[in-house]
């Protein structure tokens, strides 16, 4: 029995309305698309979907109580709630610096955590 799924594209900003044919959960047939891009994300947001997972933890003595965070690249979909608990109650001393590893292989994804900005000491 075949399953049809409508996607809007976010793989380029033309934003195409794609329509996805899946035959016992593998993709058959993509329309609408009018890149190569679309049809890749038609496929994996069908049959792998993924995120990348942005979040905050604290700071201990830095010059702001907080530092944004996010995946270093996407995970599983499924993944996201494991990846937030794991997230909380988090706190790190500063200085942060961007792009420091917060957490090492998050929700055993293979994937780390990161900073996304600097945070120095306070004064």
């Amino acid at each position: 029995m075949s399953e049809v799924r409508n996607l809007i594209c976010i793989g380029c900003p033309i934003g195409c309305d794609m329509e996805v044919t899946l035959e016992e959960g593998k993709v058959t047939e993509v329309k609408g698309n009018t890149c190569v891009r679309g049809k890749n994300y038609a496929e994996k947001e069908c049959t792998n979907p993924t995120r990348i997972v942005t979040s905050s933890v604290r700071v201990q003595g830095g010059e702001i109580d907080s530092v944004s965070v996010k995946t270093q690249s996407d995970i599983p979909k499924n993944k996201i709630m494991q990846c937030i608990e794991e997230l909380k109650g988090i706190t790190v001393n500063a200085p942060i610096k961007a792009g420091e590893v917060i957490i090492r292989n998050v929700a055993d994804t293979g994937v780390s955590i990161i900073s996304t900005k600097t945070v120095e000491i306070r004064n």
